[in-house]
């Protein structure tokens, strides 16, 4: 086990808010609101740029600083999240995974490129399914 192991983080993410006293405040309502609050603080980073610009964003240092601290709080707000439900987030990642393929099968299209044609396929973030 690395310290970058899953149950790792997510046991330091616990143990750092029993120090704290946190807990009573984690319930899984306020976890959910902080990882929307989060993930709309990571969408701030790229609200103005033009889709070639925010393919750079990384290549600043501070702006890619502040990318890299909105992901971990996004992650350590869904770790939280999935500890205090009991949810395996990777188990659940990869049973979506796997019910996207059957969902959305791979095409040809034309030219060899492999993807789906003119529609759209449903990344494991992308909201708006049951």
């Amino acid at each position: 086990m690395t310290d970058n192991d899953v149950a790792v983080l997510q046991r330091r993410l616990a143990e750092f808010a029993a120090a704290r006293d946190w807990q009573p405040y984690h319930t899984p309502k306020n976890l959910a609101a902080a990882l929307s609050v989060e993930a709309a603080e990571l969408l701030e980073i790229f609200q103005w740029l033009t889709p070639e610009q925010a393919e750079r964003v990384m290549d600043d240092p501070k702006s890619a600083h502040r990318v890299a601290d909105e992901v971990a709080d996004v992650l350590a707000y869904l770790l939280q999240f999935c500890g205090v439900l009991g949810v395996d987030p990777l188990a659940a990642l990869a049973a979506k995974i796997d019910r996207n393929e059957v969902r959305f099968p791979a095409r040809r299209r034309r030219g060899g490129a492999e993807g789906a044609e003119g529609g759209e396929e449903e990344g494991a973030g992308e909201g708006g399914e049951e």
